[in-house]
């Protein structure tokens, strides 16, 4: 009886703790490949000039990737990392490696969605499968109170409805040890360079520098635990700051070092032992992530259309290259929206009031299309995830059904918000 090898696509879920596609991986094969594909598609310039990846992000990931070979060879396993179009890397080493399957997590939105059709088809000419696991939201799309395609549109009905009638599944167990093929070449982790990036800067007015990879989206969670007296400074707020405590974990969230059932049920955990609901906004996020996911899942990319032409917001066409540049720059002349666009361009990361107003100030003040504000995020945003930030932007820009705010002050004119603080002093100092 010949053996059977698994390959495993490892693509956003850079973990071994709750992976289903890598635990099912080791129980269903004798031996498991692991493979990570850097696709030259997502390190390539848009045709408005914006890289798809900047260098502070693409960093974060090089170490999650490094701390995820480093995890698998702890548990006796490796994985090969290669530079190229998953479609033609995956089927040449499935021939190699005499692979019987392939797993992979489905993704939702469509340049992702549409990778994976392309490795699918490859793949089929081999005939061999490609097995679609769930694993990048809190709730299992199986265990929601309604179909896919009756997910309310609101989040506050879909909130209501999956809180009252849906569970949380536990974590998936870690795998003590995998037995990979004999590997000939694992490959070696490309430099920023190699992928056509610059070394990125630190700047040293920064908070703290995203380390990427599994082991630290751990420690971050446990350090957020240690620190959550601070958390709840703010706690009966009513509307966010911009100097907010927040957990920072959505860099690691997005290339899925850490899963959200892992985060939730440490949550849980905390709660029981302190019973205190100083958490709650993080499971909040939380929700808006499966929230935007599962409206791709409904609605595709009509999810961010606009319904029809009276919705669309009239743009100043004349000035909108310059309007966004000045944005981009963070020289508006708003203290408090150029000092946030500072902070994002040196950091690559803004907390969730930040990226409210200065995407509000964009669309609605500046005129600007707000997908030209959504793809500069994208290659920003050290925590870049597909659904949840064209999903926010088209939130804002009002262009889907989805007519909820998701903060009060998101609409509050910002030549109405402060013009000097601690925050501003730190980003913007000339107005200081």
């Amino acid at each position: 009886m010949s053996e059977k090898t698994i390959l495993v696509w490892f693509r956003n879920d850079l973990r071994i703790h709750d992976n289903e596609i890598l635990l099912e991986a080791a129980r269903k094969s004798d031996k498991v490949l692991p493979v990570y594909c850097f696709d030259p598609y997502y390190f390539r310039t848009n045709p408005s000039g914006n890289a798809k990846t900047g260098s502070l992000r693409a960093r974060f990931l090089l170490e999650s990737v490094a701390d995820l070979r480093k995890n698998l060879q702890n548990i006796g396993g490796e994985l090969v990392i290669r530079i190229g179009n998953p479609a033609e890397i995956l089927p040449q080493l499935a021939e190699e490696y005499h692979i019987n399957e392939v797993y992979h997590h489905r993704e939702v939105a469509h340049e992702e969605t549409d990778i994976s059709e392309e490795v699918e088809t490859a793949l089929w000419k081999l005939k061999l499968n490609l097995k679609h696991f769930i694993g990048h939201t809190l709730y299992h799309k199986e265990d929601l109170p309604f179909p896919i395609k009756d997910i309310p549109d609101s989040f506050a009905i879909f909130k209501k409805k999956i809180e009252r009638d849906s569970t949380v599944r536990p974590c998936i167990a870690t795998p003590t040890a995998i037995q990979t093929p004999f590997i000939t070449n694992a490959g070696k982790l490309p430099t920023l360079r190699e992928l056509g990036l610059d070394e990125p800067l630190d700047d040293p007015r920064a908070a703290g520098q995203f380390s990427g990879g599994e082991s630290a989206a751990l420690n971050q969670l446990e350090q957020f635990f240690l620190n959550g007296d601070l958390f709840a400074v703010g706690k009966g707020a009513r509307i966010p700051s911009i100097n907010s405590f927040s957990s920072k974990l959505s860099p690691w969230i997005a290339l899925g070092c850490i899963s959200l059932r892992h985060v939730y049920w440490e949550i849980t955990k905390q709660h029981q032992a302190t019973h205190s609901n100083q958490y709650q906004p993080i499971l909040l996020d939380l929700l808006w992530r499966d929230y935007f996911r599962f409206m791709f899942k409904k609605h595709g990319q009509k999810f961010i259309a606009a319904k029809n032409n009276s919705e669309i917001i009239v743009l100043n066409n004349d000035n909108q290259d310059d309007a966004l540049e000045r944005w981009k720059n963070g020289e508006t002349g708003v203290p408090l929206i150029d000092a946030v666009m500072h902070e994002l361009n040196a950091t690559g990361y803004i907390n969730n009031y930040g990226r409210q107003i200065v995407a509000g100030y964009l669309v609605h003040d500046l005129k600007v299309d707000w997908t030209r504000g959504a793809a500069y995020f994208e290659e920003k945003l050290v925590d870049y995830s597909p659904a949840s930030n064209w999903g926010n932007w088209a939130f804002i820009a009002g262009v889907n059904d989805a007519r909820e705010s998701r903060y009060a002050i998101a609409t509050k004119p910002p030549t109405d918000l402060v013009t000097n603080n601690d925050f501003i002093d730190t980003w913007l100092p000339q107005v200081s």
